[in-house]
């Protein structure tokens, strides 16, 4: 099945790094997204190395709801993509990001923070499963549907295992 579901990007304001008593946050405007080209999106490991998967191909769904922007995407058609989903089964990425152009953006100085809030977002070129994200509230998986449906592919197979087996215990009777 090989399908997978995260989030890229999420709403929720996060520390980007720390210098000194400073600290530095980016938030992406639930907005940003509205008239962003998704046009061709590629799916790589820690943004780089060999496409996994593409939107242009229908391997990438790409959406955005109150969370963030949500990500389904099929790593089944080779086997450096099958490896990625291996990896991400077993919670080796955990986490995603996405590399893109801003298109307008706007810094709030608070006390000893700055807060860089991202009104508009003109291109985004790829998303990643990345073993260290800029963002923490980042995720990706397995899709629930595709393991559920993966569970009854093999319930299935043993059940016509066990019925193969009945039937040759029966005509050696």
């Amino acid at each position: 099945n090989y399908i997978t579901e995260g989030y890229a990007s999420t709403f929720e304001p996060y520390l980007l790094f720390k210098d000194g008593d400073m600290e530095f946050y980016e938030e992406i405007d639930p907005r940003a997204f509205d008239n962003t080209d998704m046009s061709d999106v590629v799916f790589l490991r820690d943004h780089s190395g060999s496409v996994l998967a593409r939107t242009k191909n229908g391997s990438i769904e790409l959406s955005v709801d109150a969370h963030g922007l949500k990500t389904r995407t099929d790593l089944s058609l080779t086997e450096r993509a099958r490896e990625m989903y291996e990896d991400i089964a077993v919670k080796n990425y955990t986490q995603m990001s996405f590399s893109f152009i801003v298109g307008e953006d706007t810094y709030i100085e608070k006390g000893n923070q700055i807060v860089r809030h991202v009104n508009s977002i003109k291109k985004i070129f790829d998303i990643s499963a990345v073993a260290f994200p800029a963002n923490p509230t980042t995720d990706i998986a397995p899709a629930t549907r595709a393991a559920f449906n993966g569970a009854i592919e093999e319930l299935r197979a043993e059940r016509l295992e066990a019925e193969r087996q009945a039937r040759e215990k029966a005509r050696k009777a």
